[in-house]
């Protein structure tokens, strides 16, 4: 059956995990990225030095927990402002919502190994293209919440 453009922008693709965090004392609902928000959370994992791009892997996990992490209605939980001091928390619970984010993403360690290798062949890894990216240019998905 071949799908129509109504039938693939209402489906229902975005599939969630409720996870228990007993270091905080309940659950959290964890879902997975839009393609938009998947290519922001990527771009947000790479640092720029000088002419280099490298991994940036300062909070990757509260990272990739504040973009997947929703409210019941599958709302964003968090907003990027709250990476600090999410990171701050505990590494055991933010370590298991981080592989439920990252199964639920189809993400591996190869993939951060992979965008590694991109940003050091000079493609714009965020935009898939051989143009740098513009500079001072805000993202549109800067503010996920």
């Amino acid at each position: 059956m071949t799908l129509t453009r109504e039938a693939i922008l209402s489906a229902n693709d975005l599939p969630t995990q409720l996870v228990h965090v007993p270091e905080w004392g309940g659950d959290v609902l964890i879902r997975s990225m839009t393609g938009a928000q998947r290519d922001e959370y990527e771009q947000q994992c790479l640092a720029t030095r000088g002419a280099d791009n490298a991994i940036n892997m300062r909070n990757l996990r509260a990272r990739l927990v504040v973009f997947c992490a929703a409210d019941a209605d599958g709302n964003p939980l968090f907003g990027t402002g709250d990476v600090e001091a999410l990171g701050a928390k505990s590494a055991a619970a933010l370590d298991r919502l981080f592989d439920v984010a990252q199964r639920l993403n189809r993400m591996s360690g190869k993939d951060i190994d992979e965008l590694g290798k991109s940003s050091a062949s000079g493609r714009n890894a965020g935009t898939g293209s051989d143009s740098p990216a513009p500079s001072g240019v805000p993202s549109a998905n800067a503010n996920i919440a």
